[in-house]
């Protein structure tokens, strides 16, 4: 009987541009063993996506959210799709951007007691602690004291046994809505508490190296298996996430004020 292997991808407005290549490069070159079953739950406002005939693509709607909550509610997204998840042996979720370009096989996929499976930042991995960009607000469920946390995790792709993320998607689902409630959102956002995450549950994570994550156009040394597409080439990020000049503005102060008073 085959493993059946979840995909999490979120596409709305402008990124949905991304869709078709990460499909074919995933079909193309990610777990190609015969024994899993690739299954694709992309979460658009699209009405229709590439590739959209295939059984194994599960379109789910999802309206556009403003900047920063399309990433830092993406686990109340996955939300939607829990009782089909939970019928899934993995979850894996990819950055929209993402292209494969080398076979990767169960390397990817929790071993030796892990049961989930996390990437090291590419522009962290071989940095020292006191650099890492961990959430410092105390106040904050993703907060990270000095004393803490021996690598950095990327948001960009995470996975594990269904159950496990399943849990991971709940519980830091939980700590964001807590966050928000008392007016916190933590410094990268998704990414920040997943670190937090990490920390808890060290244990439990496989690390993936960056080439599961290379940044197109950086010089790393690793041999990219995976690249992280560069969005200026396609619009750049206000253009991706749909924001006009004037937001633009309105978010950069709100940044600093927020930044301002973490400190």
């Amino acid at each position: 009987m085959k493993q059946k292997f979840a995909i999490l991808y979120i596409c709305t407005g402008n990124y949905v541009i991304f869709w078709k290549d990460f499909f074919k490069s995933a079909e193309k070159y990610l777990l190609t063993e015969e024994e899993i079953e690739k299954h694709y739950f992309v979460f658009t406002d699209a009405n229709i996506i590439d590739c959209d005939e295939n059984t194994r693509v599960h379109r789910i709607y999802q309206e556009p959210l403003s900047w920063p909550y399309i990433t830092l509610d993406r686990f109340s997204i996955f939300q939607k799709a829990k009782k089909e998840l939970a019928k899934m042996d993995y979850i894996y979720f990819f950055n929209a951007n993402m292209r494969f370009v080398k076979k990767i096989g169960k390397e990817i996929l929790p071993s030796e007691g892990t049961t989930l499976a996390l990437t090291k930042h590419p522009g962290f991995f071989n940095k020292i602690r006191d650099k890492f960009t961990y959430e410092t607000n105390p106040s904050s469920l993703a907060y990270v004291s000095e004393k803490e946390g021996d690598y950095y995790f990327m948001g960009g792709l995470s996975g594990g046994f269904s159950e496990d993320y399943i849990k991971l998607i709940d519980e830091l689902k939980r700590r964001i809505d807590l966050d928000k409630e008392k007016g916190i959102i933590a410094l990268w956002h998704d990414e920040s508490h997943l670190n937090r995450y990490a920390i808890d549950y060290s244990e439990k994570i496989k690390i993936l190296d960056p080439s599961f994550g290379y940044p197109e156009g950086w010089k790393l040394p690793f041999e990219p298996k995976i690249i992280i597409r560069d969005k200026k080439k396609v619009g750049g990020h206000d253009y991706l996430r749909g924001i006009k000049k004037e937001e633009r503005k309105k978010l950069k102060f709100k940044d600093f004020i927020r930044k301002f008073l973490s400190n």
